[in-house]
Formats: structure tokens, sequence, C-alpha cells
């Protein structure tokens, strides 16, 4: 299998399975690669490490939930595996620019 299709494929799993707590020590199982030949691949392919990869993908799903769904964002930041509010809030801000509450207040 050539990287690109490895990478979409890991790409597919870790948004399938988005709302699990997912571990570089997890894709380096799933793909069947070192941790580090597999980061080294996948930043190749898509420019960022796994873990930031992750992260930014928990943060777009969680914005997509405060805009469709009535769930609190506490609820939705639990969902995504955030380990307190404030850490979410944090995160957010910083993807976004803004804060999830604003979002929230702008719907």
């Amino acid at each position: 299998m050539n990287k690109s299709n490895f990478c979409t494929d890991l790409i597919t799993w870790i948004e399938k399975n988005i709302t699990e707590n997912i571990r570089l020590d997890d894709l380096a199982v799933k793909s069947g690669y070192s941790k580090w030949h597999l980061q080294r691949i996948f930043k190749s392919h898509t420019g960022i490490a796994p873990g930031f990869f992750i992260k930014a993908k928990k943060l777009e799903y969680a914005y997509r939930d405060i805009i469709m769904q009535k769930d609190t964002i506490t609820t939705i930041s639990i969902k995504y595996g955030f380990e307190s509010l404030q850490s979410f809030t944090r995160a957010f801000t910083r993807h976004f620019g803004f804060p999830p509450s604003w979002l929230r207040k702008t719907q």
C-alpha cells in the first residue's frame, strides 16, 4: 500500500473513532509501523503531526456539534475527550480565534 492510501485510511479510521481517546500507540498498532516511522509518514503526507491532527479534528467536530446540537458545551467537551471545560475552551479559542460560548450565542 502506498503512503498516500495508508494515510487516507488512517485518517478515515481517526474520524470514525474521533470520540475515543486515540493515542499515538494506538495509531502505531493500527498502522503496523513504529511510532517514529508513523509520525514521519503522516507528517510528510498531511503536513502535521498525528497528535496535532487528532486534536484539530476533535475541535472541528466539536465546532460542528456546538452549531448543530443542543448539548451543553461541557457535554461536547467531554464527548471529545477534553479533561475540563477550561482546557476545551482554551484549545478551541486557540484553534478558531473565539471561544465556544461565542459560537453558541451567534447561532
